[in-house]
């Protein structure tokens, strides 16, 4: 039988201790969510929904989306953009969700396990900490046409 420590815990027992990430052991867990009502010319291909600002410092644990029927086929991506409007990765978290969906978790669709502990700041590509915010933001990438509620619940971990 072995016995497998991972990195926090190798940290913690080590002589002398060393610090692991907050983003990873005992950082702030915080919340961003809502509800936005869509009209009907607001699920078009290529139309965007900005749901929240996040620090770029923040790890992202759970991503949770939820929509009324839009109509059509209608699909969407989620993904990263800065706060000034400029897409970083379309669909980073999650691409071509089908709406009419009860919440469900949607961080892991198309990002890989590994990516849990990564701030935003590296899922979004850069190679340092711009620092700031970036906005979750969901892309429609299937005509939808028909007006509905889209609803999000984000967790993010800051230190």
């Amino acid at each position: 039988m072995t016995t497998k420590n991972t990195d926090l815990v190798a940290n913690f027992e080590a002589i002398p201790q060393v610090a692991n990430s907050a983003s990873e052991l005992a950082g702030v867990l915080r919340t961003a969510h809502g509800s936005v009502e869509l009209a009907a010319g607001d699920s078009t291909d290529n139309d965007i929904v900005m749901l929240a600002p996040i620090p770029s410092n923040a790890s992202l644990p759970t991503l949770f989306v939820g929509s009324d029927t839009f109509g059509g086929s209608c699909t969407f991506n989620v993904g990263i953009y800065t706060s000034a409007g400029v897409v970083k990765d379309e669909d980073v978290f999650a691409s071509a969700v089908a709406d009419a969906g009860a919440m469900a978790d949607v961080r892991y669709e198309a990002a890989d396990l590994n990516t849990g502990s990564k701030q935003l700041w590296e899922l979004a590509g850069d190679s340092s900490d711009p620092g700031g915010y970036f906005y979750i933001a969901i892309t429609f990438s299937a005509t939808g046409g028909t007006a509905g509620t889209l609803n999000w619940n984000i967790s993010y971990v800051v230190n």
